[in-house]
């Protein structure tokens, strides 16, 4: 259907005369009857009464009026959803509860006249995908190889990695482990799925430290896996320092840091270096000025994100 005839038609039925609407669009009083004739022989049915003050809907014109209205309506908020300025900074996160999630909440805290549409997508390389396609503007994600032509990276934010560990694991105690002090238990991780660079992480981990991480079983979500170890006297699991987790009070599980060295999970922002958002350049902005936190010992993380991410802050 072609708007301009129903822009036209809308304008006629709110000013009540053609050459009154002809004046409110900008164009010839001839033009404005094209228009609605055009209209007219689309839908098959007579839109205005001409009268001695001007026109009047008809019958028919009254039931389309409305419809009218919300087409234009829908061809407004169409325009804006990609209008520069008017479009919702869309953004990508690994999980709603990690730490890349707090980010975008501080900087919605300092920003809140960028509008934030926040989705979680696969893996990696569906992310990067998405970036370069522009169906998001950005990223946070663990980047293990070299980017394609016109996507940047910058390295925002090395979270580290706890053990989470039930009341009566042997480790349970503890107010810190060595990842060395794990080799022999079983730490079990579900949620691993091959392929994705979460599972290259935790690959790279169990190979440089001889951990035992199994994934095997299937994965019930966050609060089955919090009852598993909570009730088990052997199982423990890694987690994000700053994932929010909740769970009964009687579950007693134990958060431990692991220290000498301290594995963190090095989330960086990508972006399409051509893409013109102010949202966008604004939350680099605001990521740029937050230092990027380092654990107090010495960390580790996996050689092909040291690799393949390129240098933090790069412009």
């Amino acid at each position: 259907m072609d708007l301009r005839a129903v822009r036209t038609f809308v304008a006629v039925a709110d000013t009540g005369q053609f050459q009154e609407a002809s004046a409110v669009l900008g164009i010839t009083q001839q033009a404005v009857s094209k228009r609605i004739a055009a209209l007219e022989k689309e839908l098959g049915v007579r839109l205005f009464t001409r009268t001695a003050r001007g026109a009047r809907p008809t019958i028919d014109g009254q039931a389309f009026l409305p419809h009218a209205r919300e087409l234009l309506l829908a061809e407004e908020r169409a325009a804006a959803s990609v209008r520069p300025g008017r479009r919702a900074l869309r953004v990508d996160v690994v999980g709603a509860r990690l730490g890349p999630a707090g980010l975008l909440r501080d900087f919605h805290r300092a920003h809140p006249e960028t509008a934030l549409d926040v989705v979680t997508l696969f893996d990696a390389d569906t992310a990067v995908a998405a970036v370069r396609a522009g169906t998001i503007d950005a990223t946070f994600r663990a980047v293990g190889t070299r980017l394609p032509e016109g996507l940047r990276a910058a390295r925002v934010f090395d979270e580290p990695v706890q053990l989470l560990t039930g009341p009566r694991h042997p480790l349970a105690g503890a107010r810190s482990v060595t990842p060395a002090r794990l080799v022999g238990h079983r730490i079990w991780m579900p949620g691993l799925v091959p392929g994705t660079e979460w599972a290259a992480y935790y690959a790279a981990l169990a190979a440089e430290f001889g951990l035992t991480i199994d994934s095997v079983g299937p994965d019930f979500g966050s609060e089955a896996l919090l009852d598993t170890v909570a009730d088990s006297a052997s199982l423990a699991t890694l987690v994000a320092e700053g994932i929010r987790l909740v769970w009964p009070q009687g579950h007693d599980l134990r958060r431990i840091p692991l220290v000498d060295p301290t594995p963190v999970y090095p989330h960086s922002l990508v972006w399409d270096a051509a893409n013109s958002h102010p949202g966008l350049a604004a939350l680099r902005a605001h990521l740029a000025e937050r230092p990027l936190a380092r654990p107090s010992s010495r960390a580790w993380t996996p050689a092909w994100a040291v690799r393949g991410a390129f240098p933090a802050r790069r412009p």
